[in-house]
């Protein structure tokens, strides 16, 4: 199987846990020097996401609907097939890879070695910081950078202002560009505000946001020098944002100390 990194909230860990991993072309290294001649809409981001996931989907074992995985996603997230205007569809992949990532069109993904890490309330605050990514258009801007680099395109051929038709190699890559986009801290601290707020305004406890930045904390420690570290670099201060999450909680009245915070030692996915 090949292998590709998914640089979107959640880091890549110690190969601790059994599974593929999330499989996709190889990524091609283009800069284009005709991005300003392209008009790219919100239409053409969610087509190019949804080619792009559908292309996913059918390249990586995607969870059934009776798979304990996929039961305990659809009880946590129910209520939130809609969520913010978004129209939002959920699946699991069952890779060994530690991730989740939301595109334009609503897609939402969540791997299996995530879930076997994440408490339930730390899921819903990873999903909510995803989510926000989609509300806030960053992920617009990965899926367009995405599909200049798959369309290798140059000031020659992008005389066009229009998004062209890719074939199916360029479908390839343009998913596996836009998984491994990383987004500016600006973005990621927006999108951690966005999921804050989200746990809030649906009574969940957001202390889950805090614990989850913690176990990625840990996650970083234990990587030193290995395959994943490059998605850690992509995600600095971790503890950092946790902390930004205590103070928060506190000035309103909704920290719960959850005490020392490790990985769990067994699947939390039963």
């Amino acid at each position: 199987m090949k292998k590709v990194f998914i640089g979107v909230f959640l880091l890549g860990m110690i190969h601790a846990f059994q599974g593929q991993k999330i499989n996709l072309g190889k990524a091609v290294d283009v800069v284009s020097k005709g991005s300003k001649a392209l008009t790219f809409t919100n239409e053409d981001a969610v087509k190019l996401s949804k080619e792009s996931v559908d292309y996913m989907d059918k390249n990586n074992l995607v969870a059934g609907p009776k798979d304990p995985y996929t039961v305990r996603l659809n009880k946590l997230f129910a209520k939130h097939k809609t969520q913010d205007g978004l129209a939002l569809n959920y699946k699991v992949y069952k890779v060994k890879d530690i991730n989740a990532f939301a595109c334009a069109d609503g897609s939402v993904r969540v791997f299996s070695s995530l879930m076997d890490i994440m408490t339930d309330d730390e899921l819903l605050a990873v999903i909510g910081h995803e989510i926000g990514h989609v509300k806030n258009q960053d992920t617009k801007d990965a899926i367009k950078s995405a599909y200049l680099k798959a369309a290798a395109l140059d000031a020659a051929s992008s005389a066009s202002s229009t998004v062209a038709t890719l074939n199916e190699s360029q479908v390839g890559k343009m998913a596996n560009a836009f998984v491994d986009a990383s987004h500016s801290k600006k973005q990621e601290s927006e999108a951690d505000t966005y999921s804050y707020d989200f746990m809030k305004a649906n009574s969940y406890n957001v202390v889950g946001a805090y614990t989850a930045f913690k176990k990625l904390a840990l996650l970083s420690e234990g990587s030193t020098q290995s395959s994943f570290q490059k998605m850690f670099n992509s995600h600095p201060d971790s503890e950092k944002r946790a902390q930004a999450i205590k103070k928060r909680a506190e000035k309103d009245g909704l920290w719960k100390d959850p005490g020392a915070v490790a990985l769990p030692t067994a699947k939390l996915t039963k």
